[in-house]
């Protein structure tokens, strides 16, 4: 185990879990090493018009691990990248898994002070980026940003378009060298270091081995029967936990193709999903609404796709029964996780449970959850309640220790924050985060529960239901929605709405702010945080220019 870290792991856990069968003590190169002994010319990346066989893989993995070696790494040092869906960065990984070096993929969407964090925090040896992408020039953001580093690592370019001082990546697999060493990596090693994509506060390190995103590949593959001749369209961050567990780990793991999207658009993902076949895709809400409205607008059921998993956010069950019913063969479901555990829930297995995949977040696998309330005290049936949760797939804590005392409890359950009941088939219905809570008066109001409801409204894209603050109440809900093009929605249509569906009228939002677009983490959750303060500055604003307080407004009626 690396000794850098101190992490939750201890022998007895080892021993219980490998016993079990739960961890089964393999690693990612020792899958590539399988895939090539048997196919080596399977084609197993698919790169825009670049197409990379196992055996391409495995000489490109070699190559970048022999440049790395040389360069002083070791066992147990820290190779970060910040990529888009690039065939680079499981190239990347595959050198790690090679030479037992732990791998530290960065969300291509952060800029400067979190890549500054991420990186000083990580103590990274090198750090690879595009030059620039999309319009942003990333190797500027090294050079504002390096100088703070009191280790510095070395910063390698992939895909330049201009010259450079600093070493490409191409220049690391051209340079001739001798076959690299390597590592006997123990798979309670260290393998992944990622760091959360919180709303709020510093990012934590969060500390996977090979056992843990071994057992999660699996049990992910076992419950939807995923295997070699599945092919997987990857248009999720290679950045974010889904993926890199469904665009990297879970190709190598299966010998399945994978098929990687490094801009979102709706009509290219459309036609790779017809030319290659597509089985398998995965994304957040708005990849699964504007997949299911592309295919019924231009009449493509996409009759290949098997499954789309959707996560990360809240998914509202309207977007998946439209899903379902436009994707011909597909069967479209919530899932729940985190970084720290990734998949507790895998959805459903087939078409015919759609509903539950609709309704909930799906069936519990592999996990041991327990539902508790604010003293820890395990909630009745039916009840909601805060989720723990331990099993084979759960980290093995953060990079700093002292974070674990807060996230576990003392028999080992993480403590996810989110709260949830459970159905009596076995499934969670995720009901909000205990920290989104809105506390109306005294009374406990779930935002996600409002959120459902005005995203079943024809003119609504996407909703989110923050806290404002009253002087009387403490705080009431404010709604902030984005709108379909040439759609309307104003204040009197949204308590129509709200009125029909029968919610409490306490709970209606007492403030409707419509906005051009969401603010939205790596993880393609809404950035609540920011909309708080957006809903804040308005209300002071307002307050600052009429002249009179809530009391006032109060007592005028």
């Amino acid at each position: 185990m690396n000794a850098r870290w101190k992490t939750r792991l201890t022998e007895a856990i080892v021993v219980e879990r490998m016993a079990s069968g739960e961890w089964d003590g393999s690693t990612l190169a020792q899958h590539l090493e399988r895939l090539w002994r048997s196919d080596p010319r399977t084609v197993l990346v698919i790169d825009g018009d670049k197409s990379l066989s196992v055996a391409d893989c495995r000489m490109m993995a070699l190559r970048l691990l022999s440049a790395l070696q040389r360069r002083g790494l070791v066992p147990g040092d820290v190779v970060s990248f910040q990529l888009p869906n690039w065939h680079e960065a499981i190239i990347i990984e595959l050198a790690c898994a090679y030479g037992g070096l732990v791998c530290n993929p960065i969300v291509q969407i952060y800029r400067d002070a979190e890549v500054q964090h991420i990186v000083a925090d990580a103590r990274s040896r090198v750090l690879f980026v595009p030059q620039s992408f999309r319009r942003f020039d990333y190797e500027a953001m090294v050079s504002r940003i390096e100088g703070a580093w009191s280790d510095r690592p070395e910063t390698v370019l992939v895909r330049p378009l201009n010259e450079s001082d600093r070493t490409s990546f191409e220049m690391l697999l051209a340079d001739p060298t001798g076959l690299p060493e390597i590592a006997d990596v123990d798979a309670n090693d260290i393998k992944l270091l990622m760091y959360t994509s919180g709303t709020t506060g510093r990012a934590k390190g969060v500390l996977h081995t090979h056992n843990t995103i071994g057992a999660e590949v699996r049990n992910f593959a076992r419950f939807l029967t995923l295997g070699s001749d599945d092919v997987v369209l990857m248009p999720s961050p290679l950045g974010h936990i889904t993926g890199y567990l469904y665009g990297i780990q879970l190709p190598v793991t299966l010998g399945c193709r994978v098929v990687l999207m490094d801009i979102w658009d709706v009509a290219v993902a459309a036609d790779l999903i017809d030319r290659h076949g597509v089985t398998f895709t995965i994304g957040a809400t708005p990849f699964v609404q504007e997949l299911a409205r592309f295919a019924v607008d231009h009449a493509r059921p996409m009759p290949s796709l098997r499954y789309f998993p959707s996560g990360g956010a809240p998914v509202p069950p309207e977007v998946v029964h439209r899903a379902n019913a436009a994707l011909q063969n597909c069967t479209v479901f919530r899932l729940y996780g985190s970084t720290e555990a990734p998949t507790v829930t895998l959805g459903v297995p087939d078409k015919a449970r759609a509903e539950l995949g609709a309704s909930t977040e799906g069936f519990v696998v592999a996990h041991d959850v327990r539902l508790t309330d604010a003293d820890g005290r395990i909630v009745a049936p039916g009840e909601e309640g805060e989720i723990r949760t331990r099993g084979p797939e759960v980290c093995v804590g953060y990079a700093r220790f002292d974070d674990n005392e807060a996230a576990f409890d003392a028999d080992g359950y993480f403590l996810t924050g989110d709260l949830a009941r459970m159905t009596p088939e076995g499934c969670l219905v995720i009901t909000g985060r205990s920290k989104d809570l809105i506390i109306r008066g005294g009374e406990n109001i779930s935002p996600k529960e409002i959120e459902d409801i005005l995203h079943a409204h024809p003119a609504i894209d996407v909703a989110a239901v923050v806290a404002m603050p009253h002087h009387r109440l403490g705080e009431t809900c404010c709604a902030v929605v984005t709108l379909k093009p040439g759609a309307d929605f104003d204040f009197a249509e949204m308590e129509r709405a709200l009125s029909s569906s029968g919610l409490a009228r306490q709970k209606f939002p007492e403030r409707l702010e419509v906005v051009s677009e969401m603010p939205y983490t790596a993880a393609g959750k809404v950035r609540k945080n920011l909309l708080r303060d957006l809903v804040r500055d308005l209300i002071a604003k307002e307050k600052t220019s009429d002249g009179n307080s809530d009391e006032e407004k109060d007592a005028a009626g």
